[in-house]
């Protein structure tokens, strides 16, 4: 015979940050103090998925099935266990969360299968009660991150960290506080380290920690690779499942990086693709904070943020829930290999997801705020509904390319020879210097020498704090990469409008100042490694070249895809001279291209 036990508690905060919170179910694991665990998972001959963990408990070894999970993201979740071995046969745990007037009520019910007398005189003498205060002790705790007024919701056990550790810490902590990097930041990290959960540190995200913080994303990006390189944290590459997110696969330098892996959560293999699954992550370094092996928690809703529904249907089944889903990009799939479809969601009604077994069709719209599922399958199948943009807060390999401090500070992470890695999108930039050769010639060797060098180390400072990279330089001309085409164009804009005022030795000698020409395009490209440093080649590369060659001296030449985009054509539209289909060496048809003259926004 089961037994139950309810308990509850009010919030003083929106049903969001407690869902943050109370569903991150591995952190939540982690500050009961709970066991990490090994979990194996496997797909039956029917298809369906299973979770297999097992770990010791007081004077147990136990062994168990976790069934999927089933959840509806900000509204409830429910975690049943079907345990193999010890005196409990089930436990089933389920949180819900309820409106209120000034917050939010969480209600937290658990269930228990005893096996034989043991388990019934353990269940007894209240070990459902004793769980049920644990969650009541760690809600209270989470009121705080509720209101906002702390920045994690529980507290982890601290790490055991040895004084060589601590010495160790501290001495790189100064080491890059000398070095400029924000205080903040750097204080951060080291807090982290010293006694930030396990679930914080085994993959430290710059791009989210920085969001999380309010810190600066360039800057937070710019300490965690310093930190790497000094040795306080580890670098790590990171093969993510484009289905559960999960890091299936991490690897200490690019050239180690497979081209394929296999997730067993979600039993598929998938290639790498630096603009989607690959990611660069920083966890403490290996001698300083050891990280223990297992899981708090595989299937926890907050493990897959990115999941608002997570629901296993009946053959046959078809079922309705209650759910808000903002405007975007989804995926409507199962947990189980199989078919998907893509959507787009206008913040309306939201169509029926269909489960068969040869697709997932939409069907028509329920009524707002309500979304139906069915399962026409003779088999259980887990329906997912999915964000697709959540990449946002990854630091991808495509991005960290095309940072100047990664290229400086790591110049030795390169792809292994004869290695391509095709790009989805990067904004390419070439420059170079008009009438360079009659500069040689005016001034002399030496004199010009000093100034375009003087001008190269500009304009890497420029390029740099516009989130892009100096790729490399031939003769004076400079190749950059930015991940976002927005940052080219604003780069080129503030390299060529403040080219006069910053030539301060055509002040002193009454010579006119360094002009450049500036082409800019962005597409896909292949990123290979050349002369020991990753390189880009392709279509977009030539076309940014070609499109410098018709700059004049103080233009910016950009093609005209690149307007479309709404910021980039907003910026551009006081600064256009000329926009024309202009022909182009290698290019079979003209190309659209817009002529900028930076020097317009501060004149006629």
């Amino acid at each position: 015979m089961a037994t139950e036990h309810r308990v509850h508690h009010r919030f003083a905060g929106p049903r969001a940050k407690v869902w943050e919170a109370l569903a991150d179910t591995a952190r939540f694991n982690e500050a009961l103090g709970l066991p990490a665990h090994p979990i194996v998972a496997a797909t039956t001959p029917e298809g369906e998925r299973q979770f297999r963990g097992r770990a010791r408990l007081g004077s147990w070894q136990l062994e168990w099935l976790d069934l999927p999970g089933n959840w509806v993201k900000e509204r409830w979740y429910e975690h049943d266990r079907l345990v193999e071995t010890g005196p409990v046969a089930r436990l089933c745990v389920t949180l819900t969360l309820s409106d209120t007037d000034d917050g939010c009520t969480a209600a937290y019910h658990l269930l228990a299968e005893p096996r034989g007398v043991a388990g019934r005189v353990l269940l007894a003498t209240g070990l459902l009660s004793k769980f049920g205060q644990a969650f009541l002790r760690l809600a209270r705790r989470a009121e705080q991150f509720v209101a906002e007024q702390a920045l994690d919701p529980f507290d982890p056990p601290p790490p055991r960290l040895d004084e060589r550790a601590q010495g160790q810490i501290e001495r790189l902590h100064q080491e890059l506080r000398q070095a400029g990097h924000p205080p903040e930041i750097l204080a951060e990290l080291v807090r982290l380290l010293r006694s930030g959960g396990e679930n914080d540190v085994r993959r430290i995200r710059p791009l989210a920690l920085a969001k999380a913080h309010g810190f600066d994303p360039r800057a937070t990006v710019t300490a965690c690779l310093d930190a790497a390189r000094r040795g306080l944290l580890d670098l790590s590459w990171d093969l993510l499942c484009p289905r559960c997110r999960g890091a299936k696969q991490r690897v200490g330098s690019l050239d180690q990086l497979p081209t394929t892996v296999h997730c067993d959560t979600c039993a598929i293999r998938y290639d790498r693709d630096f603009s989607r699954n690959v990611e660069v992550t920083f966890r403490p370094a290996a001698g300083l904070r050891p990280l223990v092996q297992g899981e708090f928690c595989l299937l926890g809703p907050m493990s897959t943020p990115h999941i608002l529904v997570h629901l296993t249907l009946a053959p046959g089944e078809r079922r309705t829930v209650e759910i808000e889903v903002p405007p975007g990009s989804y995926r409507a799939r199962t947990l189980e290999p199989g078919p998907e479809v893509l959507f787009e969601h206008d913040g309306g009604a939201l169509p029926l997801i269909d489960l068969g077994d040869a697709a997932v069709t939409l069907g028509l719209p329920d009524a707002p705020g309500r979304l139906t599922l069915a399962n026409r399958t003779a088999l259980p199948r887990t329906a997912v509904l999915e964000q697709r943009d959540w990449i946002r807060d990854a630091l991808t390999a495509d991005r960290v390319a095309a940072i100047q401090a990664f290229r400086d500070l790591f110049s030795d992470q390169v792809l292994r020879p004869g290695d391509e890695v095709g790009i989805a999108r990067v904004a390419i930039l070439f420059s170079d210097l008009a009438g360079s050769t009659a500069l040689y010639q005016r001034i002399g060797e030496a004199a010009a020498f000093r100034r375009v060098r003087e001008h190269f180390a500009r304009l890497q400072r420029i390029v740099g704090e516009h989130d892009g990279a100096v790729i490399k330089t031939i003769g004076d001309a400079v190749m950059a990469a930015f991940a976002d085409p927005l940052d080219a164009v604003r780069a080129a804009i503030a390299i060529q409008s403040g080219a006069i005022q910053s030539d301060e030795h055509a002040a002193d000698q009454a010579d006119p100042p360094l002009l450049l020409k500036i082409g800019i395009h962005a597409g896909p490209s292949i990123a290979v490694t050349l002369n020991d440093r990753l390189d880009y080649f392709g279509s977009t590369a030539n076309l940014a070249a070609r499109l410098q060659g018709v700059a004049g001296p103080g233009e910016v030449v950009i093609s005209a895809s690149l307007a479309e985009d709404r910021a980039i054509g907003e910026l551009v539209q006081p600064i256009t001279r000329e926009l024309a289909a202009l022909p182009l060496r290698g290019f079979s048809e003209p190309v659209a291209c817009l002529r900028l003259v930076p020097a317009l926004a501060d004149g006629p």
